[in-house]
């Protein structure tokens, strides 16, 4: 960080900052509002979850995951980098919004930071709930290739299956009763 100079006139004048691009608040060129799409517009619990991955993806690709998880805040760079954290957060606001359905962006749009507008949505959509379970199940248990190609019918299991560990991870220990877990849920996906 920069630190405040006195010019000739005995000023405080604001020293450059020079951020590089592996800083949270460089901005690219291509660092638009709206410029960031997934893909997949929210629109509820029921696609939450998958919207959510792609959303943390795609913002870690443009180093910007902090401001959702609230790991910087403006707070974090002091005055003197106050403006950028302004800009860089106005923009991940402008992403987030821009991959959300227009019928949810009310409940969101005056939020005053990403990471407000990210637990908004998560407190409203991330709901692990036994409908969505039993939901999954039928789907996966009901699913028949027809006269899909076999990729397009593994595709859609998998991705069925992807979304079901998401919402019901298995435990990440090494212990006995995990590893049975584990098994367990290779032979689910067997049958």
């Amino acid at each position: 960080m920069a630190i405040d100079e006195i010019s000739d006139l005995g000023m405080f004048v604001p020293a450059l900052v020079v951020i590089d691009h592996n800083h949270p608040l460089y901005l690219h060129s291509f660092d638009a509002p709206g410029s960031l799409s997934v893909g997949i517009q929210l629109v509820g619990m029921e696609n939450y979850t998958l919207w959510d991955r792609a959303m943390r993806v795609a913002l870690l690709g443009r180093n910007k995951l902090d401001f959702i998880d609230d790991t910087i805040t403006r707070d974090t760079f002091g005055p003197t980098l106050g403006h950028q954290w302004d800009r860089c957060n106005a923009i991940v606001v402008s992403w987030l919004t821009g991959n959300v359905s227009k019928e949810l962006l009310s409940g969101i749009l005056f939020r005053s930071n990403a990471y407000l507008v990210w637990k908004e949505l998560q407190e409203r959509f991330n709901k692990v709930n036994g409908s969505r379970l039993y939901s999954l199940h039928k789907e996966i248990f009901t699913l028949t290739q027809g006269t899909s190609a076999v990729s397009v019918y593994y595709s859609r299991l998998k991705d069925l299956w992807d979304e079901y560990d998401s919402m019901m991870p298995s435990p990440s220990c090494d212990c006995e009763k995990s590893k049975d877990f584990s098994v367990h849920l290779q032979y689910q996906c067997l049958l």
